[in-house]
């Protein structure tokens, strides 16, 4: 029952984390500008890179916490590798989510306003490439097993 303890710290830590994560990226990623037009949201400028740089702003914040906890993680786990890492693995797809639904949900997706001619429009911030869901996850299991892979080959050379 302790050892099921250390995996739940590692998801708990990941889910604020993840609150935070979400936060960066709705301040620093661009909002994207869309009109509605006919019952529908179109973007209001096609040739627009913020669709782009809003999932590159993601991966980064989102890869960057995941080395961070992939190197806390591997620093802690002592004895317990198997539990911190699972909790790293679980606990980083969650903080993506979370980190997701707080940032496309702060800010700018609430504005409307009438703009000339009679249009709605708004500004929104989401993912369009949802594999940078898993930057995290990967991120930071990646690292944990690295460092566990290179200290432990050093050590069996050493002998």
């Amino acid at each position: 029952m302790r050892r099921i303890s250390y995996f739940v710290k590692t998801v708990l830590v990941l889910l604020v984390l993840g609150a935070v994560a979400g936060l960066a990226w709705s301040y620093f990623a661009p909002r994207t500008h869309y009109l509605l037009a006919d019952g529908q949201w179109l973007v209001a400028d096609p040739n627009t890179q913020t669709l782009i740089a809003a999932d590159g702003w993601f991966a980064v914040i989102t890869g960057a916490l995941g080395l961070l906890c992939g190197l806390a993680g591997y620093r802690l786990a002592e004895e317990r590798a198997i539990e911190v890492v699972s909790g790293l693995a679980a606990g980083g797809v969650a903080a993506a989510l979370v980190a997701y639904l707080v940032g496309s949900s702060v800010g700018g997706a609430a504005i409307q306003a009438a703009a000339a001619g009679g249009y709605s429009t708004r500004d929104t911030l989401g993912l369009t490439a949802y594999g940078v869901l898993v930057f995290w996850p990967v991120v930071a299991a990646g690292t944990f097993w690295a460092l566990e892979f290179a200290v432990t080959y050093r050590e069996r050379h050493q002998e």
